[in-house]
């Protein structure tokens, strides 16, 4: 063996193992660390400095609802369940598991010491004190049972069976199944752990016990027949449903889950939404689906993809099954063997029959119009087992996981909107309903649950001051404010620029008109445009890269010189086309500066306003600044440079597994100032939710994301390197917040020391959390809490430095406040003052004259992910992962880059 470059000699081979000696096997040596290294100390989550006092006091009702626990001397058994076929095949079906438990326990229940269980449906399941054995084996009957599996032969039994090769096809019903499930001891969890989650000591016991108590809510709905979706639980009932279109439904239901409060246990309930498919013949589904009037219409390769993975009862058996695929053939023309018996000596021939012959000629059911169409495949791709369409409807609550067109979204969001009050009642009347107390195993562990809202004591804080144009003030009110014979703070020259239309309907000279009009009267001046290019008709079913490539041939064959400013006029105001095409021309190919806009039928002065603050902030220009940025009085920011950072992660819409995750940083500039800001994104791979291009060494340079924004705060704040860095995260489970400040921290103090060795700023972790379940209702008063409102009592973490804000006015449905929780903080914010920046934060959004619902940092950091994102062609990606089944491993398949911004706009504000 030759030695490898750099390496030293190989080494001579080691003696010979005497023969009374056995050899000692080293494992994983090379995981450990050297013993001059030692590990790393993992950060821990930061502690509640105390209580916040400034504001004025408010009462609240909170969705949470006291839990007491009265028996804490016992514990928790788990057990792992294992469940074999009589073959020793193992059960996989889906929702299987809970019908053949709850038949262990009607058939065994004195065997067991009549312990109620609390099984997750998979392969947990837990009891209050042990089972009488270790290992407990039990034979289960299953009675009219149906799971799509056949017999070890696949050899049909009885006759009449529409068999496609030796496939058995209709079930007799009341078929018989037997099952062997072992159940062994995996670990002992003390009640008294539940105690720990009370207090904020988070261990393996007191985390598992929450998840115990959480699996019981489960098996408490899934007994009542309701559609489980994490913590969510969804009833079949009509009066829940609402029809958004297209096949789907929206289905109201109920969150419940237990957390741990600064007030103890409570059980968090709230009202929760999905989608469902809306329930019935298969063909009603098929033509709302696909939008068409007759089944002559419908496309059938769509049709095949829509119906993969749902489940349908047929007639006349009466039977449930998973639809694999359709029929190649249509149902006259779908030939399959079919086995009959030959007289009376037991024999069988087989003979060929088409699916259309066999339900009519050998059943004698009628079919009105299946004989034209595919059949429905609920067998296997190699084993077909088909129905005609017309003898198949799709089971009620199966959940609709594809991505909801802009018409569905909003249809659900807008009838899926309640008043605070309404909401209250529906929540009171849910608890009721749901009668927990009656649950024999919350009742076993001693747990019973308030029929009352926890009242709680919030504060509003006083609305920032902004500044206009000339120092003159603006006092928001109720989170609003406006521009009312005042001019925007700083303005930009408008100049260079022109118009792009793409076949949108729009009077555009009298837009142009009234835009430099309003123009004028806030401060910017706004030259004429050097030209109007309209898109040639014979363009407009073009490729969009074409109509693009066309548009910009016009501007460079009229205009004199490269533009700094195009507004472009869109047909489509959702989803256009041309709209990615176009952002990455103008912003990666040539640095122009662009506005989009699909004229509204009516343009008032109100929509010109809003318009002229996107394009001001664009080229520069500021429209407000709030009064202590200007002092400058920022507590701990002002004095010291600070940037402020906001990253969030973005990812494809469902059923777009492939589709790369975006991951965008954007960062403050022009310290002290915490209204100016820059993006940089990069993709990362599918579902990655932790940053990966925050840090990324190569040779001698970094290439990630934080180099970029260090760089031009130091550029743009007058040579300063920031002292003090505060990081506001969004889109992070509480399951991550360690990940955040050991691992994502970590690759950014890792970038400021590439920078400079000797640097070390203090750093401040927060993250923003939207999707929880936490409202609050006024005590006195039927609307909305006011903006401003802040709650860090009774329903907080019982240690954690966390707190409740809402900061915006919640017009109409109920508000949401963002959870914020500090996990990491080195410069040492009180309440107050962590409080009165996410306040003032919230005032800082440039696109608006409203307070917004989380700090603008994270709010530009989702504009920034979505617009870039439509740079890339995701629907002309490789279709390499979705052959695999649709999903690709985290951090597995290479992603395609994103193309660098242009040097004249990557500083801009292009997100806003």
């Amino acid at each position: 063996m030759g030695s490898h470059d750099g390496e030293a000699d190989e080494l001579p081979p080691p003696p010979p193992v005497p023969p009374n000696i056995v050899p000692i096997k080293v494992d994983d040596a090379g995981r450990e660390s050297p013993p001059n290294k030692p590990a790393k100390p993992q950060r821990v989550l930061r502690s509640r400095p105390g209580i916040g006092r400034k504001g004025l006091p408010i009462q609240l009702y909170s969705n949470h609802f006291k839990v007491s626990v009265k028996d804490t001397d016992g514990f928790f058994f788990h057990y792992d369940v294992k469940m074999k076929y009589e073959d020793d095949q193992p059960v996989d079906g889906k929702g299987i598991g809970r019908k053949v438990i709850d038949k262990l326990q009607q058939t065994y229940h004195s065997d067991l010491s009549n312990k109620e269980f609390a099984y997750d449906g998979e392969k947990s399941l837990f009891t209050v004190g042990a089972l009488p054995q270790v290992n407990n084996e039990f034979t289960v009957v299953l009675e009219d049972f149906s799971t799509g599996k056949t017999a070890a032969n696949g050899s049909p039994k009885g006759d009449d069976s529409p068999g496609g090769g030796d496939r058995k096809r209709v079930r007799r019903p009341y078929q018989t199944k037997t099952l062997k499930v072992e159940l062994s001891f995996a670990a002992k969890i003390p009640i008294s752990a539940i105690g720990q989650v009370i207090r904020g000591e988070e261990s393996e016991n007191s985390l598992e016990a929450l998840r115990v108590l959480d699996i019981i809510l489960r098996q408490h709905s899934a007994k009542q027949g309701c559609l489980i979706v994490r913590q969510s639980f969804f009833q079949n009932n009509p009066s829940n449903f609402v029809d958004l279109g297209g096949g789907v439904m929206g289905c109201r239901g109920f969150h419940s889950s237990f957390r741990g409060t600064q007030s103890g246990l409570s059980l968090n309930m709230d009202v929760s939404t999905t989608m469902i498919v809306k329930p019935g013949p298969v063909i009603d589904f098929l033509l709302s689906n696909q939008k068409v009037d007759h089944p002559d219409r419908i496309d059938w390769q769509k049709a095949k993809r829509a119906l993969k993975n749902l489940r349908v009862k047929t007639i006349p058996a009466n039977s449930e099954f998973k639809i694999c695929g359709l029929s190649d053939r249509n149902c006259k023309e779908q030939m399959f063997p079919l086995k009959q018996r030959n007289g009376s000596n037991g024999d069988y021939d087989t003979v060929e029959i088409t699916v259309y012959d066999y339900f009519v000629k050998k059943k004698g059911i009628e079919l009105r119009y299946s004989g034209d169409f595919p059949c429905i495949n609920v067998g296997k791709p190699k084993r077909p087992t088909y129905f005609p369409v017309e003898l198949c409807s799709l089971v009620p609550l199966q959940r609709y996981t594809k991505a909801l067109s802009t018409l569905q979204r909003s249809s659900l969001v807008e009838k899926s909107r309640q008043k605070p009050q309404e909401r209250m009642t529906v929540l009171n009347d849910a608890l009721q309903h749901s009668n927990y107390d009656s649950d024999p195993m919350l009742r076993a562990c001693g747990i019973s649950i308030a029929s009352k809202f926890t009242q709680v004591e919030g504060r509003v804080l006083q609305a920032p001051k902004l500044k206009a144009s000339n120092g003159e003030d603006i006092i928001p009110r109720n989170g609003r404010w406006n521009f009312t014979h005042k001019k925007l703070f700083q303005t930009c020259t408008v100049d260079k620029w022109a118009v792009v239309n793409f076949s949108a309907r729009c009077d555009i000279r009298n837009l142009i008109r009234d835009l430099t009009r309003n123009a004028s009267a806030k401060g910017i001046q706004m030259d004429d445009p050097f030209n109007v290019f309209e898109e040639s008709p014979s363009m407009r079913r073009a490729p969009v890269s074409r109509r693009v490539d066309d548009m910009f041939e016009q501007i460079k064959s009229k205009l004199p010189g490269a533009p700094r400013f195009l507004l472009c006029l869109l047909p489509e105001r959702k989803n256009c086309e041309v709209y990615g095409p176009w952002k990455r021309k103008c912003l990666a190919e040539f640095g122009i500066v662009t506005q989009c806009l699909a004229p509204p039928p009516r343009i008032n002065d109100p929509y010109l306003l809003n318009l002229l603050m996107k394009i001001n902030a664009k080229l520069g220009g500021m429209n407000s600044l709030l009064q202590i940025e200007a002092s400058p009085a920022i507590p701990l920011v002002s004095k010291v440079p600070t940037i402020i950072l906001g990253m969030d992660v973005s990812h494809g819409h469902p059923g777009q597994s492939d589709r790369p995750s975006i991951a965008a940083v954007v960062s403050s500039r022009q310290w002290p100032l915490i209204s100016k800001y820059r993006a940089s994104v990069h993709t990362q791979s599918p579902r990655l939710e932790m940053m990966s291009s925050l840090f990324k060494p190569r040779g001698s340079e970094d290439e990630g994301l934080i180099r970029e924004a260090l760089i031009d705060f130091y550029t743009s704040s007058g040579k300063r390197k920031p002292d003090q860095v505060i990081i506001f995260r969004d889109g992070v489970s509480e399951s991550q917040f360690t990940q955040v400040i050991n691992i994502e921290l970590d690759q950014i103090i890792e970038a400021c020391k590439f920078l400079d060795d000797k640097w070390s700023p203090k750093f401040t972790v927060v993250v923003a959390q939207k999707n929880h379940h936490t409202k609050f209702f006024q005590t006195g008063s039927p609307d909305n809490v006011p903006p401003g409102t802040v709650v860090d009592n009774k329903v907080c973490h019982p240690r954690n430095f966390d707190f409740y804000m809402c900061a915006h006015a919640g017009m109409i449905g109920t508000s949401r406040p963002t959870h914020y929780h500090v996990l990491h903080d080195e410069i040492g914010f009180s309440a107050d003052e962590m409080q009165e920046l996410v306040h003032s934060l919230s005032y800082v959004y440039q696109r608006s004259t409203t307070a917004i619902s989380v700090v603008a940092p994270i709010c530009y950091a989702h504009l920034a992910a979505a617009q870039i994102g439509t740079f890339l062609k995701f629907d002309e990606m490789s279709d390499a992962s979705s052959s695999q089944g649709g999903h690709t491993s985290v951090g597995s398949a290479p992603v395609p880059e994103l193309p660098r911004l242009h040097d004249k706009v990557r500083s801009s504000m292009f997100f806003c």
